[in-house]
């Protein structure tokens, strides 16, 4: 469990770096509400979860049951979003925490 959590929070972190190089390359962004439109018409994907960045910015990752893709995206306090990372096969996972006196 200790390796999941440690590959979890390596992946966050990456997710994160990813997210700083989005803003600062502009590609990939578009203004909340077209992102969002898009995501959900084409690919069928509503929000999954959700989380706080540097500087205020809310990654988000959006998933459809129907068409296994996922995506995660960056919205930046102005209001633009940007795509950060997208797949395929898509699950959603209820795996139980450790318990009280293991170390995660």
């Amino acid at each position: 469990m200790t390796k999941t959590m440690f590959k979890m929070t390596m992946g966050l972190g990456l997710m994160v770096l990813a997210a700083q190089q989005v803003q600062a390359q502009g590609r990939n962004c578009a203004p909340r509400e077209a992102v969002l439109k898009r995501l959900a018409e084409t690919y069928s994907e509503t929000r999954r979860g959700i989380g706080l960045v540097q500087q205020g910015s809310v990654m988000e990752v959006f998933a459809s049951d129907e068409t296994g893709t996922w995506t995660i995206t960056v919205t930046m306090p102005n209001g633009v979003t940007c795509l950060v990372a997208s797949g395929q096969s898509y699950e959603t996972l209820a795996e139980a925490l450790p318990g009280k006196g293991n170390d995660a």
